[in-house]
């Protein structure tokens, strides 16, 4: 026998009353359901772990195939003569 519970604070995407949404599992089609009982909407998922999708190609995630464009120069700071705070 299929043990149906009702969801705490679970909101019917259809109907948006609160606390009429109740799920249970079948683990021999490996499917998990959910239904309203207030308009009779019905969900279901696969139980299934499937694998994780593969990152998308960016800009960032790349390594740099060239160098950084311009010429590279020393910057030196000097204080200013003219304080007299130290």
């Amino acid at each position: 026998m299929t043990v149906k519970r009702f969801i705490a604070g679970a909101v019917c995407p259809r109907c948006s009353e609160m606390d009429k949404i109740r799920a249970w599992r079948d683990d021999d089609a490996e499917k998990q359901y959910r239904e309203c009982i207030a308009c009779g909407y019905e969900d279901e998922q696969s139980t299934v772990v499937q694998a994780q999708p593969q990152e998308l190609v960016t800009r960032v995630n790349q390594p740099h195939s060239s160098a950084p464009e311009g010429d590279t120069a020393v910057i030196n700071f000097v204080p200013n003569p003219g304080s007299t705070k130290h």
